[in-house]
């Protein structure tokens, strides 16, 4: 369960305050699929960033399974942010001189898992989203829609309970897009695993259980 209270997040640019969020409160339910929604600007972003623990809220709280995790020291909350979230961003920052294989057991080897565990999980997950012929081939062989799942299997290696997308489709084509679609929709509905997606997709926004609209740094439709 994560709940979100009053979260609020302001910046300054040039001696300008920018109010960006303005106080949203949100419940999302283990399991569930979210498609977040609005126009540029609306806070759609920064909202993920801060949900993912990358950013700090100016004001309110984020909690996981009751905790408020802002509230955790700058490790712990680095731990709880590597283990139990996974990213999926527009542009896959995959590494180019490495393989598929080696760029999906990369989470795992940082949180210093066994080198042939990592390989294990790496192969299992790749496996999953369809990429077993692929794994030796490094980013620059591989297609855009490819390239996006790699970097999927990447974020679900280490077994998160809620993965975050900020336009996963949003540099694709159609039809490869409503690949990356069928992948996220099938883990969220066979792993149980949290999705939460930032996406102007109308498609992909139909499907999700839940959709929230955001303008001015509020949640002003739900459905």
């Amino acid at each position: 369960m994560i709940e979100i209270r009053n979260l609020q997040k302001t910046f300054f640019l040039n001696g300008n305050k920018i109010e960006v969020l303005k106080g949203m409160d949100l419940t999302i339910a283990d399991g569930q699929s979210l498609a977040v929604v609005g126009v540029s600007g609306a806070g759609k972003s920064t909202f993920l960033h801060i949900l993912g623990t990358l950013d700090h809220p100016t004001g309110g709280e984020v909690l996981f399974d009751g905790v408020n995790v802002f509230s955790w020291p700058e490790q712990k909350l680095s731990d709880f942010r590597n283990g139990q979230i996974g990213f999926v961003f527009q542009f896959n920052n995959l590494l180019p001189e490495f393989t598929a294989l080696e760029n999906v057991m990369m989470p795992a080897l940082i949180r210093r898992i066994s080198r042939n565990e990592a390989k294990n999980r790496a192969e299992a997950i790749l496996a999953e989203v369809g990429l077993s012929d692929r794994t030796r081939h490094k980013p620059g062989e591989l297609s855009g829609g490819e390239q996006q799942r790699v970097a999927l299997a990447r974020a679900l290696v280490l077994e998160p309970k809620a993965l975050l997308a900020d336009e996963p489709t949003g540099n694709l084509d159609t039809e490869t897009g409503k690949r990356i679609e069928d992948t996220l929709l099938s883990l969220n509905q066979r792993k149980g695993i949290t999705l939460i997606v930032v996406t102007h997709n109308a498609s992909l926004a139909d499907r999700m259980s839940e959709r929230i609209g955001l303008s001015d740094g509020r949640i002003q439709s739900r459905g």
